[in-house]
């Protein structure tokens, strides 16, 4: 069995520069939520180059195309900074966290030191030729993922035949968005899901901040029935008081985290008693490194941990989270990649490949480059 390596024996690289490229491939099921209507995704392709010829990878997932162009702009600036730094990602961040004080390590500027996070993470995990999460000291143990790749807001029948769709290639649970303007539509969608799934099928159920803390608690009421397995982001995410009052009134645990701006801000939501479940997303935590960080905080409050986007990063990462709770599946990312992650009876497990495992399909990465 692999070790870890010590301090004495990790690899020695060299930040040499940075290859950026934004993408937008189409989404397999178009994604309509109370917030916006995404058919394409516009990711942020990331390759690290080190002096010493290894690269690591990572890539971002940027909402919206003014994004990606901004944190690019960030990305490759931080790198200008520390090129020639050897890759060690604690050193590093603390280096541009403390550049970027001024201008605040929030939103675009945190999203941007993430993904180089992570990509000299993957480097050190390539160089030493071990899987991230075995590189992390954790086995490459099988995380439950359940499909998050569709069932947006739609009528009902739309709804119940999606939903099918999502568990065909072998899930046992699914994410369904909520957040119609009128009550009786949302209970309407989630009665014909549940119907069309079954009991025995795991639903989730995800608001994107759509409602207010009374119609949090009142929808949360009239869905109680329908075995929903967590209540996610009801209200504005920042609203860590509401979220706790919502938690004292419903039965239906209440999931909480993929907007948390780095691990410092995971301590108020759990010191208020603000979520059942604690969501990270790896791009706005702060990385590999922040996902550690954060992890540690929620298992000290003994809260399980789940995943935002980004599965083939997020694997590695959960199977190095004792805590580890929930993967959230998307192919968002498939289209350009070479060997795209595959759950197989409703589990994922950290590829053998080095590093994350993460290898770009040229041809496809060419197709889908958008300006």
């Amino acid at each position: 069995m692999q070790r870890s390596p010590s301090p004495s024996t990790m690899p020695r690289l060299h930040i040499a520069g940075i290859k950026l490229r934004f993408v937008k491939p189409p989404m397999r099921f178009p994604l309509g939520t109370s917030a916006a209507v995404v058919t394409a995704a516009p990711l942020l392709l990331v390759d690290l180059q080190t002096h010493e010829g290894i690269i690591g990878r990572s890539y971002l997932f940027c909402y919206r195309d003014s994004g990606a162009k901004a944190i690019a702009g960030v990305l490759q600036e931080a790198v200008d900074l520390v090129r020639g730094h050897a890759v060690v990602p604690l050193e590093v961040g603390e280096l541009l966290s403390r550049r970027y004080a001024l201008l605040g390590v929030t939103g675009i500027v945190r999203m941007a030191l993430a993904a180089l996070d992570i990509a000299l993470w993957d480097a050190l995990a390539v160089a030493a030729n071990m899987p991230l999460a075995r590189f992390l000291g954790a086995p490459l143990r099988s995380i439950p993922a359940y499909n998050s790749d569709g069932l947006g807001l739609m009528p009902a029948h739309e709804a119940a035949s999606e939903a099918q769709k999502l568990l065909e290639p072998g899930y046992h649970a699914i994410k369904l968005r909520l957040g119609h303007r009128e009550a009786r539509k949302d209970i309407e969608v989630a009665r014909a899901v549940r119907d069309a799934i079954g009991s025995h099928t795991d639903l989730m159920v995800d608001y994107n901040q759509a409602l207010t803390v009374p119609e949090a608690i009142q929808r949360g009421h009239e869905l109680a029935d329908l075995n929903i397995y967590w209540l996610e982001e009801q209200i504005c995410h920042s609203n860590v008081s509401g979220y706790a009052q919502i938690s004292r009134s419903l039965t239906t645990p209440i999931q909480l985290g993929e907007n948390l701006d780095g691990p410092e801000s995971v301590h108020r939501v759990l010191a208020e008693s603000a979520t059942d479940y604690l969501m990270l997303d790896v791009a706005r935590i702060g990385g590999v490194s922040g996902w550690l960080r954060a992890a540690a905080i929620a298992a000290v409050h003994d809260i399980p941990v789940s995943s935002h986007l980004f599965p083939e990063i997020s694997v590695h990462l959960l199977a190095a989270t004792p805590n580890a709770h929930w993967l959230e599946y998307v192919s968002w990312a498939d289209a350009v990649l070479l060997e795209p992650l595959s759950a197989i009876d409703g589990v994922v497990t950290p590829p053998e490949r080095p590093g994350l495992g993460l290898e770009w399909s040229e041809p496809e990465v060419k197709r889908w480059t958008a300006d």
